[in-house]
Order: C-alpha cells, then sequence, then structure tokens
C-alpha cells in the first residue's frame, strides 16, 4: 500500500499511523534514514537498520565468526599469540 507524507515546518515528516502502528514506532523511538542508490530514500527502525547491518556482516564473514575470532586473529598479526 502507498501512503502520502507531508513535510511540515521545521522539516518534520508525519509518519502515517498504519504504517506507525505495523511497524511498532512509538513517540521518541529512533528511526534511521538512509538514501537509496537511485535518489530516493529510505526510513528505517533503529533495529532494522541493525538487523541489517548484521546481515551484512554475516554475509561477509560467515555466521560463526565472532569478536573473540576478531581479536585473536589480531593478535596473531600483532605477534601477540
Amino acid at each position: 500500500m502507498t501512503y502520502h507524507a507531508k513535510v511540515i515546518a521545521g522539516g518534520k515528516v508525519v509518519i502515517p499511523a498504519d504504517i506507525r502502528r505495523d511497524l511498532g514506532i512509538k513517540d521518541g523511538d529512533s528511526l534511521v534514514v538512509d538514501r537509496t542508490d537511485d535518489g530516493g530514500v529510505r526510513l528505517m527502525t533503529f533495529e532494522q537498520s541493525v538487523r541489517n547491518a548484521k546481515a551484512r556482516a554475516r554475509a561477509i564473514f560467515g555466521d560463526d565468526y565472532t569478536v573473540d575470532t576478531f581479536l585473536k586473529e589480531r593478535r596473531a598479526d600483532w605477534g601477540e599469540e
């Protein structure tokens, strides 16, 4: 479904109530605004943004890559192990 939103004074955009309700967005929640390659704008909840970042990291490093793995690799690079 497509919705209409209007920009008001101060650059504020009101997100339609149906979308806020469906996504669980409440007053005071943090949202992430991202530019798309085609010149558009993508609006995500903070949680969606974190999930996307984790998915990108898993795609690069694999599912079993952890902070401990990273630190072990760095220590080996620095000659600490």
